[in-house]
């Protein structure tokens, strides 16, 4: 059964990119430079099934926005531009009604990091640098507007309940490998625009970045412990943690699924901002407290591994081997806690009795709270 529920969603995704090809995107071009929307406007069409509309400034692009009949499928925008430059507008179309999830694709010569963690933070899909490949280019338009029509259609589904709690949304089922999206957090990047910045940073060659994976530790015991709704507020918790404490590290960092989450840092100084392990279980406590929730949750932290590399591939090794460090710290942990529970031989029947008894009193202040016999002890 499982099996052919798979096979029906390829199939249905088949139909869906067949569809994007013969629909026409209808998409707005920004740049100050007359000769490269005019290559814009002419080159892709024939490459691609859409129609181009061009803006000389940011003030005439938010003009065209606002006056469109529906948001435009994609935006390319270039950086620097005389006024308003694209950073600015991107944050203005944002706010624009009907905006919210256009994806817009940054067209620029500055390759400078500041400028590339600027733009994803402010809501680019991507960011390509000029000269550019058409076909690339082509390549990257499609997946934004493939990915912009799952994200509406996900919208669409669960805006039939939106007068229902808020709780009924974190409570929806998904597997314990999802890429959850956190709300609210301004330096933390969705699966998809994470992994598109990770690769601008290989592309420019950047060697002074750092990746360190946090984990909430026993995450699949977690997951299978608690309901769809206490592991959705567990990680948005621990995101919130690691915005508070890595700000003066100025970290970029997403969630990645399995109750992992990847930072990146730029420079040894920042990157030894960041806070320790204890550090960040503190503040996750003290979070969990204010919640009323169980304060019996913590992390893993990994050691910083550098992304020097010339490719994303090679990039990417790196984000790997931050995924392979964190979970070598867990495993540590646990051997740790098993060595602690065999250190006396002579009392190792009592003292695993103990250890056993004090994990079943945690099970279950975890499941109900203090309304068992322990709180008449």
């Amino acid at each position: 059964m499982r099996h052919s529920a798979l096979g029906n969603d390829r199939f249905q995704s088949k139909l869906e990119l067949r569809a994007l090809k013969q629909a026409t995107l209808n998409v707005l071009a920004v740049d100050d430079e007359p000769s490269i929307l005019e290559l814009l406007q002419s080159a892709l069409p024939e490459l691609e099934n859409c129609t181009v509309t061009v803006a000389a400034s940011a003030a005439e692009a938010l003009q065209k926005i606002e006056a469109a009949e529906k948001p435009f499928d994609c935006l390319l925008v270039d950086i620097q531009m005389p006024g308003t430059t694209g950073i600015e507008l991107l944050r203005q179309i944002r706010n624009t009604p009907g905006n919210l999830e256009t994806p817009v694709i940054m067209l620029t010569a500055m390759n400078d990091r500041a400028y590339i963690e600027e733009a994803f933070l402010e809501g680019a899909f991507d960011y390509i640098t000029k000269p550019f490949d058409f076909f690339e280019l082509r390549s990257r338009m499609n997946a934004a507007h493939l990915l912009m029509m799952e994200r509406i259609k996900t919208q669409s589904s669960s805006a039939s309940i939106k007068n229902l709690r808020e709780e009924l949304d974190f409570n929806q089922r998904f597997s314990f490998e999802d890429p959850l999206s956190i709300e609210g957090l301004e330096r933390c990047l969705r699966y998809v625009e994470f992994d598109n910045y990770i690769e601008q940073l290989s592309r420019s060659s950047r060697f002074d970045s750092w990746v360190t994976a946090i984990k909430l530790r026993d995450a699949e015991y977690r997951f299978d412990l608690n309901d769809f709704g206490a592991f959705r507020h567990a990680i948005s918790d621990i995101g919130m943690c690691i915005e508070k404490t890595s700000q003066a590290a100025g970290a970029v960092y997403s969630y990645r699924g399995a109750g992992v989450f990847l930072v990146v840092t730029h420079g040894r100084k920042n990157t030894e901002m960041l806070p320790t392990e204890e550090h960040l279980n503190r503040k996750l406590r003290t979070v969990l407290s204010n919640r009323c929730a169980s304060v019996h949750l913590k992390t893993v932290k990994s050691s910083p591994v550098a992304m020097r590399s010339f490719s994303k591939s090679g990039a990417f090794v790196a984000l790997n081997k931050a995924l392979e460090n964190v979970k070598e710290r867990e495993s540590g942990l646990r051997k740790g806690m098993a060595a602690l529970s065999t250190h006396h031989p002579d009392s190792s029947t009592s003292r695993k009795q103990e250890v056993e008894g004090r994990l079943f009193d945690t099970v279950l202040k975890e499941m109900y709270g203090d309304n068992t016999y322990l709180a008449r002890k």
